[in-house]
């Protein structure tokens, strides 16, 4: 299918599943009216062309209201802007995914107050900041957020401070490298050192005699 999803669809107040994953479809959703369709329970806009800004178009709030909603899949889109807070109200989802898109600024941490999601996913986004924990964010692996070189939290091995995400110290080769020689070379003068006092102790002893 080519085109934008037309207006009427906020007409629809009896759908359950919007399913038009695979297409190249193109535009915004801020011309669809959702509040209207209190009976959605999945929208799947799989790898297509929608464009538009998070909270003015794409996620309007009037999508916080859908109640029923479990699943939302916005993959492999252009989806632009920031992850907005009113998702925090879909209290009953379960899947989300927003990967493969534009998107920037951070992860809203009321996210964590969504119990049911069993399935996130961020990656290959421009996003920032730190990753929310606690909830079922605790049950995240860190393939849900790679691809954001800017997110920063022990799942993705980076340090948190204000000014940008650095990553966590890693020991380097060449440091395991020295520890191993200095370690070696240690050894083998404390070898040395005690061979040499059995011999001065063997010699005084000899003497002795």
């Amino acid at each position: 299918m080519y085109g934008e999803l037309p207006p009427t669809l906020g007409n629809c107040s009896n759908l359950k599943i919007l399913d038009v994953k695979i297409n190249y479809l193109s535009g915004d959703l801020g011309n669809i009216n959702f509040s209207s369709l209190s009976n959605l329970k999945t929208i799947d806009l799989l790898m297509n062309n929608f464009i538009g800004t998070i909270p003015e178009s794409v996620i309007p709030p009037e999508i916080g209201q859908l109640k029923l909603l479990d699943t939302l899949f916005f993959s492999f889109n252009s989806f632009s802007g920031e992850i907005p807070q009113a998702i925090c109200n879909l209290t009953n989802l379960v899947m989300l995914d927003l990967s493969n898109n534009n998107l920037t600024g951070i992860i809203p941490l009321v996210l964590n107050k969504l119990h049911f999601l069993s399935a996130f996913n961020v990656s290959n986004n421009d996003l920032e900041g730190t990753i929310p924990t606690g909830g079922q964010f605790d049950t995240f692996d860190n393939s849900s957020f790679i691809g954001n070189p800017k997110l920063c939290g022990p799942m993705v091995s980076r340090h948190c401070n204000s000014a940008k995400a650095v990553p966590l110290p890693t020991q380097s080769t060449d440091q395991f490298n020295d520890k191993v020689i200095f370690g070696i070379a240690f050894g083998l003068f404390f070898a040395v050192g005690v061979l040499l006092d059995q011999m001065v102790l063997s010699k005084l002893r000899f003497l002795q005699f």
